[in-house]
């Protein structure tokens, strides 16, 4: 049983991680209807200039707003470069080959600025684990669930109760009606991909002392985020952290009971059941749109 709930602890952590970055594949979704394949490399760079600002001196919790920043900075980046002219020229998929092209870019840049080996980044809190129920949990560990709900209760606050936030709903819901009304629509859209590349340099300096920090890190974590998305839908956010917690779970099981090769598969059985049978996901509406 205590390993049980060990394994349980451990992929809620995990999952939560994940529904962090799926987050993110919600936000542009919602308003621009594409997606930043780059979310992993956002995470990635977020990780990557937070551990050089804390290997710089810069105290660990100084250091977050500062990665919050730098990842509005290099959304907005992607979604003016990438996106928007794929947008303007009514693209399919344009969009996709963009954003997968900037974060192949990101990614060769992080190799030659840090390098292609794996670096330890310091944990701010003890690394002694705490006893819960008789299981253990790293204090790390309990950070990285506070803060993922807290960055995704921050940005739902936003969303419902500014005024700015109520534009970005209204730009979800009817993206022309929005325009008429005189909402920008463009600076919306900017704004979304701005604020999903920093949820992800967010999760970046939280995962970090967990793991390595390299310039892979960030491949398979936004390829299991986009799965979780899916899985959970992209219209609820409800639905993506169960679904990242159902991911989380299944991984950190898969790998204890049967075998860590195995622990990426439960991702892609979910992931194809839900393509089959629900493919708005688990909480997701299906769209009805009008001819």
């Amino acid at each position: 049983m205590e390993i049980l709930l060990q394994l349980v602890y451990s992929g809620v952590a995990l999952g939560m991680i994940y529904a962090v970055i799926a987050f993110g594949y919600q936000l542009t979704f919602q308003t621009s209807d594409t997606l930043n394949f780059g979310q992993g490399d956002a995470l990635m760079l977020g990780a990557m200039v937070g551990l050089t600002l804390v290997n710089l001196g810069v105290n660990y919790w100084l250091m977050i707003p500062l990665v919050i920043v730098f990842g509005l900075l290099q959304g907005g980046l992607v979604e003016r470069i990438g996106v928007r002219p794929a947008i303007k020229i009514k693209s399919e998929f344009g969009w996709i080959m963009s954003t997968i092209a900037l974060g192949i870019i990101f990614k060769n840049v992080a190799e030659n600025v840090w390098g292609r080996d794996d670096l330890k980044f310091p944990s701010p809190l003890p690394e002694s684990p705490l006893k819960i129920f008789g299981a253990n949990v790293l204090p790390m560990e309990i950070l990285v669930v506070v803060g993922a709900v807290l960055m995704m209760l921050a940005v739902e606050f936003f969303n419902r109760k500014t005024i700015y936030g109520k534009a970005v709903v209204a730009t979800f819901n009817d993206r022309d009606a929005a325009k008429l009304m005189g909402i920008n629509t463009g600076l919306v859209i900017t704004f979304s991909y701005a604020l999903s590349s920093a949820t992800a340099a967010f999760a970046g300096v939280l995962i970090a002392p967990l793991t390595m920090t390299g310039a892979t890190m960030g491949a398979v974590l936004g390829l299991k985020a986009f799965a979780v998305a899916i899985i959970g839908g992209l219209t609820s956010g409800m639905g993506i952290i169960v679904g990242g917690i159902i991911l989380g779970v299944a991984e950190t099981a898969t790998g204890f009971y049967i075998s860590t090769g195995y622990k990426d598969v439960p991702g892609l059985v979910l992931l194809l059941l839900v393509l089959a049978f629900k493919p708005a996901g688990l909480f997701g509406k299906n769209a009805i749109k009008k001819v």
